[in-house]
């Protein structure tokens, strides 16, 4: 796979987790808004292996785009709207 931060299934995590309670079912522990979501939750919405979704999410967290909180023995991913704007703005300015 390519590692290039452009992807239609990085766009649809990041446009998803934009309001994760109306496109991931409820989890046993962590708040969808306040802690995000795991990449099992990531990898049956896509439908892929969870190592699939793994890599595209580490990818979106390693270029900042998400943050990263560890509940219990599992990691849950939200975005980072901050980095996000700021991106978007480097974008709208012609890089």
């Amino acid at each position: 796979m390519l590692r290039t931060p452009v992807n239609v299934r990085r766009l649809d995590i990041l446009e998803w987790l934009k309001d994760p309670a109306a496109h991931f079912p409820s989890q046993r522990h962590g708040d969808h808004v306040e802690d995000g979501v795991t990449c099992d939750a990531v990898a049956a919405k896509l439908g892929v292996p969870r190592g699939v979704a793994e890599t595209h999410l580490h990818l979106l967290a390693r270029i900042g785009l998400l943050r990263t909180r560890r509940v219990r023995r599992r990691v849950y991913y939200r975005r980072d709207e901050v980095r996000i704007a700021e991106v978007a703005r480097m974008f709208e300015k012609g890089w």
